[in-house]
């Protein structure tokens, strides 16, 4: 993924899991989420045996959003 494209994924994935785990944060910590969460997502789906390099853009979207999702949760934990 190109740098564009994975802060505009980053963002909208960033902003659907905050809002889909209603957390309440800035635009700014929506998109790193997103981002951070795209990589956990990636990370985690290749080690299922996915490769999310090759599919497309709802695909992509989906990996960040679980990615994201995790990532609010551990935060939770701590806090």
């Amino acid at each position: 993924m190109g740098f564009l494209y994975s802060i505009i994924v980053g963002g909208i994935a960033g902003y659907l899991a905050s809002r889909f785990m209603g957390s309440h944060n800035s635009a700014l910590i929506n998109i790193i989420l997103g981002i951070v969460g795209g990589f956990v997502g990636g990370f985690v789906a290749k080690r299922l045996g996915n490769d999310p390099d090759n599919d497309g853009l709802v695909m992509n979207l989906l990996i960040a959003f679980i990615g994201a999702v995790i990532l609010i949760f551990v935060g939770r934990l701590f806090t």
